[in-house]
């Protein structure tokens, strides 16, 4: 695999939802997305495992948002990657490597599609994954955070996870 040659995409769903603080299944125009409400932190989960011609470098998520209402400031989100592997963790058990955030900026129009990154490097941030592991990927919507002052559901219609 080759720097940036697509590893997976989620779409709305695949979303396997933690228990609580989670991002609710809904739809656009028939199209399925999941709302990350403006207030709280909502979560949505995706699972994979790791394809073998991966090459070891980092990972950018590319997470295609749109807004129900919102047409000004800014959402704050957050990614984070979990090394299932084989017999590393329990299924019973979550260990998400430390979080990477960053500020997605609303588009003018409501319902427009805009893709925000976050880019991960190897090692540490993707929690040392390694070929032919499962893992997990983990989407939050800081919405009770002081920057996160767009209004409204962010819709995540889904993600493409990218080598760097």
């Amino acid at each position: 695999m080759a720097s940036g040659d697509t590893i997976y995409t989620f779409m709305a769903y695949s979303n396997e939802p933690p228990s609580a603080s989670y991002a609710t299944l809904d739809t656009r125009n028939q199209r399925p997305v999941l709302d990350h409400a403006d207030s709280g932190s909502e979560t949505s989960v995706f699972g994979a495992i790791l394809p073998r011609h991966y090459g070891g470098g980092g990972i950018t998520a590319y997470h295609h948002v749109a807004f129900s209402s919102a047409t000004a400031g800014s959402a704050v989100v957050q990614g984070a990657f979990e090394r299932v592997g084989a017999e590393l963790l329990d299924l019973d058990e979550d260990n998400f490597a430390a979080a990477v955030t960053a500020n997605v900026d609303v588009p003018l129009t409501a319902g427009s599609v805009f893709v925000s990154p976050i880019a991960f490097t190897d090692g540490a941030q993707i929690d040392s994954l390694a070929v032919g592991e499962y893992f997990r990927y983990k989407f939050t919507r800081q919405g009770e955070s002081v920057t996160d002052d767009a209004s409204g559901d962010m819709e995540l219609i889904g993600i493409e996870l990218k080598e760097t």
